[in-house]
């Protein structure tokens, strides 16, 4: 696998920005980066600030784990018109406002909710945040796939990386100033968050808009027999409900269970308050899961779920993809799975530590969010140019380099301390770094995608790209409590080391056939 072969000049590269598809990708990428903070870097601060212990925002960042399951869902999506929408806008258009509308109505019940009084109401809604934000990326990367060549993709990737990077300066910086401001510097105010999370749900109108002014794709579709019966369309439905009612009903109704194991495990065995829950949690989703996928197969069993289409849905990606790829795909797997290890389990502390070391919001906001979006800007078309140019792999190889050093200058943050200057250098760093690796991984994970299963396969993709690094991420704030923000920062970029040698493999690996 050697990625994207050089097959434009300079002229042409900068001609290509021009596109219109790319523009459009541009507006749908700032789209696609405002819900992401509002879950993540922005809620902790948020959390902090209401008194929220670092563990419980560490834990928090599950909320976010819609994106490393949202494989789950994308056959759905693949598959499944939306019922009168899709006919009006057609199949992809359709899906992308949908989840847009669930995105603003998330963000509602958000600025409607009290962290200081009620985590659970809290946490459910940062949930539907988390699964309406996925479910519009499952729709735009479709949509980016299918409607350019794949010549063009490491330029789409760029335009949709510098719009996501807008749009989490918008979440990011931009909530915090808001933030700042409606509280007049008077501490902690509830009032003031709400009002900033109504803000950023208008600002959302920008994706809406986006979405009624783009064409739908033509692409040719499998004509899938499946589906012509309304019986298999609401049986596919009813049966992806009933496993995820199962995941939501089992964890909810453990949550009484778990509190008393927390105890035993502290009380009994000895083992401190945050282990106890890192453990009892960790079990606790192992549970929910597996309940959802005896759900799904005694459905299955049952004969209620339609058994081909869910085959064909959920196994016809991994088919596809291991035949094109034979032994390689084991070695592909495992570098999407570790790639931004280093940078997502770093994220989630990011702005906790800020905080810590005496900044206040909207100076993390100004220098974190806004004087970084330069670099993430230069390193994102950066990454996209040079992967049209010179290749994926070597943009890889650079980005995750960059990745793993820019984490060893946080922690030498840690120990200056409240230093702008050596702040703004380190964001420097590090916004550079995320732009390189994320828009050349974006082009990588593209150049994988069958046009068969494209919304599925690309789902499944970056779902296991997140998935192990979200999964770690929810223990960060146990990590930074148990060793420190120097030694976590420092282990963190140790984990990007074992991705530069997957890197090397994956390059010199020659395809099947």
């Amino acid at each position: 696998m050697t990625g994207l072969e050089p097959k434009r000049s300079w002229g042409d590269v900068y001609q290509a920005f021009k596109n219109p598809k790319v523009v459009a990708l541009l507006f749908l990428g700032l789209s696609a980066g405002i819900p992401i903070l509002l879950i993540f870097s922005t809620l902790s601060v948020w959390l902090r600030e209401a008194g929220v212990s670092r563990a419980t925002i560490g834990f928090f960042s599950w909320a976010a784990l819609g994106y490393a399951f949202k494989f789950i869902w994308a056959p759905l999506i693949d598959k499944l018109p939306v019922p009168w929408l899709a006919q009006v806008m057609g199949r992809r258009r359709s899906w992308l406002l949908l989840s847009q509308l669930m995105i603003i109505g998330s963000l509602f019940l958000m600025a409607t909710s009290d962290p200081a009084q009620s985590l659970t109401t809290m946490a459910l809604f940062a949930v539907l945040l988390g699964f309406s934000s996925a479910t519009q990326d499952i729709v735009i990367d479709a949509y980016r796939i299918e409607v350019a060549d794949v010549d063009l993709q490491g330029i789409m990737s760029s335009a949709y990386i510098a719009g996501y990077r807008i749009g989490m300066l918008v979440a990011g910086a931009g909530a915090l100033e808001l933030a700042g401001f409606f509280d007049g510097g008077n501490g902690y105010s509830l009032a003031a968050w709400s009002k900033t999370y109504v803000s950023m749900a208008a600002v959302m109108g920008v994706g809406v808009l986006t979405t009624l002014a783009i064409a739908e794709p033509v692409t040719e579709r499998r004509h899938d027999a499946n589906l012509q019966k309304t019986s298999d369309y609401v049986r596919f439905v009813g049966s992806f409900l009933g496993a995820v009612g199962t995941l939501v009903g089992v964890f909810l109704l453990s949550a009484e269970l778990a509190t008393t194991a927390k105890s035993y495990l502290d009380d009994s065995l000895g083992i401190n308050g945050e282990l106890a829950g890192f453990l009892v949690e960790a079990v606790r989703l192992s549970f929910a899961i597996a309940g959802a996928a005896l759900t799904g197969s005694l459905l299955i069993f049952t004969k209620f779920a339609p058994k081909t289409l869910i085959m064909d849905s959920y196994l016809g990606p991994f088919t596809d993809f291991f035949s094109r790829h034979g032994k390689t795909a084991l070695l592909i797997l495992a570098l999407i799975s570790t790639y931004r290890i280093a940078d997502v389990i770093m994220g989630v502390m990011a702005n906790v530590f800020y905080v810590d070391l005496g900044f206040d919001k909207q100076e993390i906001g100004r220098i974190s969010k806004g004087f970084g979006l330069v670099m993430t800007l230069i390193g994102g078309f950066a990454g996209g140019a040079l992967a049209v140019r010179y290749g994926v792999m070597k943009s890889l190889m650079t980005g995750a380099i960059l990745a793993a050093a820019s984490n060893l200058l946080f922690a030498l943050l840690a120990q200056v301390g409240d230093s702008i200057s050596f702040l703004m250098l380190v964001i420097s760093a590090d916004n550079l770094s995320a732009g390189i690796a994320s828009a050349a991984f974006v082009a990588y994970l593209s150049s994988l995608t069958s046009s068969a299963f494209t919304a599925t396969q690309y789902a499944l993709f970056s779902s296991i790209m997140v998935l192990l690094p979200k999964i770690l991420a929810g223990y960060s704030g146990v990590m930074v409590e148990s060793v420190g923000y120097e030694w976590f920062f420092v282990g963190t970029a140790a984990m990007g080391v074992p991705v530069l040698f997957l890197i090397y493999l994956v390059a010199r690996a020659k395809p099947p056939g």
